[in-house]
């Protein structure tokens, strides 16, 4: 009995501590399953990073309260591969559409004769006049006002004044019939 006695010493503390492993991660959840070598699991701080090795997709799995749950890490690579495809076939699509207007442009027959083939007289229609200068004195004249231009800016100014002291003589009168 003796020999029973120490076995079932020894054998007891490994049967509890088997139970507590296994009923522990029974508890706690089943961990991601690798099905049959697809997926490369690899421990991180907080849970465990998933690799497909069919497709390079990557996840990270977490433990939460109710299980664990795998999230797709989102994927630059694809977006780019994705934008960078996109803009290839603007490309293609403008080159095509550049072509189809340069064959148009030529279809077409000059509307100006000449004006490709012969450079255009150089005259600047924008070129103010050189001011008058006395060859004398090399100095610049600058012509004065007329007397009609001279009445003109002195109505404009006395009518501008007029509405002035008008406006001022209104807000005077609001003023003090509201206080």
């Amino acid at each position: 009995m003796s020999t029973a006695k120490s076995s079932s010493k020894f054998l007891r503390p490994a049967v509890l501590a088997l139970c507590l492993t296994v009923g522990g991660h029974a508890l706690a959840g089943a961990a991601p399953d690798t099905e049959n070598g697809r997926y490369a699991l690899s421990p991180t701080g907080e849970g465990v990073l998933r690799l497909d090795t069919r497709t390079g997709a990557i996840s990270t799995c977490n433990n939460s309260g109710a299980g664990w749950a795998c999230y797709a890490v989102p994927d630059e690579r694809a977006a780019m591969d994705t934008e960078i495809g996109r803009l290839q076939a603007d490309i293609v699509r403008l080159q095509a559409e550049n072509e189809r207007f340069k064959a148009q442009l030529a279809e077409r027959e000059p509307t100006v004769p000449g004006k490709i083939e012969e450079p255009l007289p150089k005259s600047d229609s924008l070129k103010k006049s050189e001011p008058k200068v006395a060859e004398a004195e090399r100095k610049i004249e600058i012509p004065l006002p007329s007397d009609r231009d001279m009445d003109r800016m002195m109505s404009f100014l006395e009518r501008a004044w007029r509405r002035l002291i008008e406006m001022a003589n209104r807000v005077q009168r609001d003023v003090n019939g509201k206080i």
